[in-house]
């Protein structure tokens, strides 16, 4: 830990950057297990939350067809019906010709008509088809709305329910998050947020384990290992990119590695046991 601690991130030492750093990461790495406890929930709700938008549409896009059909049956019948009144006027007409010629031009016209009206009963039955095909579907999308709306609002009691178990602890953290996000410099931490994007399991910094990076777990030369030990300039991964620091900037680990070594030097320090033999003497008679 760093004694003295600037508040002005602009006058902060490398040391305390890199701790800051840390800590942030720490803190937003908490806030993501919490995130990752509720599993894949909310993805399952958006999905069925999509799902039920994408249902409603088509019902709706269905009805709007049906009217559609609906209108155009109509506007048929309606032809149907002048086609047949002009029928009816040629028939008359053809009693009052007064040569071949006429009445084989109104025979044409009744002809004509004739095939109007076959025309549009076809197209009233196709229409009447088309719309008992779709009254199915609608019905169909009807019955799977109901049952995507009970599954969601299952799954939304799910997610409530674990949300509520962790929503103060989540809160808590996200203020911590937000409180050592102000301590950092906005350039380091613009850095931050940008590589913790990218990386797959959001961690930006990381410390040097076992002679790797804590993040990609490529090996670290011994010489970038002084440096980052040293704690005089941040260095980021070569190879992926994140901050490292060094791990005894992790209070617990810092504590575990003093806690090991105590016990090597007190090992190293105990004195080995003699074993001695008795001696044997005999009295004189």
């Amino acid at each position: 830990m760093t004694k003295g601690k600037n508040n002005d991130p602009a006058k902060m030492s490398i040391e305390e950057k890199l701790e800051a750093l840390y800590n942030l990461q720490r803190t937003d790495s908490e806030i993501d297990n919490l995130r990752i406890l509720r599993g894949e929930l909310p993805l399952e709700v958006q999905d069925l939350e999509d799902a039920l938008a994408g249902l409603e549409t088509r019902v709706a896009k269905l009805n709007s067809e049906l009217e559609k059909m609906n209108a155009d049956i109509a506007a048929e019948k309606e032809k149907i019906s002048n086609s047949k009144e002009l029928i009816k006027k040629y028939e008359d007409q053809q009693n009052k010709v007064r040569n071949n010629r006429e009445y084989e031009s109104l025979m044409k016209e009744v002809e004509f008509q004739t095939l109007e009206i076959e025309l549009s009963e076809k197209k009233i039955k196709q229409s009447q088809e088309d719309i008992k095909a779709k009254e199915e579907l609608i019905e169909a999308s009807k019955e799977k709305i109901e049952e995507t709306k009970a599954d969601l609002e299952h799954k939304k009691s799910e997610l409530d329910e674990i949300t509520k178990e962790n929503e103060k602890e989540e809160a808590d953290l996200i203020k911590k998050s937000e409180k050592l996000a102000d301590s950092i410099e906005p350039r380091l931490l613009t850095a931050y947020k940008r590589i913790r994007s990218n990386a797959r399991n959001g961690l930006a910094v990381v410390p040097v384990e076992r002679d790797a990076c804590g993040g990609c777990f490529n090996k670290i030369p011994p010489q970038r290992q002084l440096d980052i030990r040293s704690r005089k300039k941040i260095i980021v991964c070569e190879f992926c990119g994140r901050i490292l620091v060094d791990p005894e900037l992790d209070e617990e680990k810092a504590k575990e590695n003093a806690e090991k070594r105590k016990a090597e030097e007190e090992k190293k320090k105990k004195p080995r046991k003699k074993t001695s033999r008795k001696r044997t003497t005999t009295k004189k008679k």
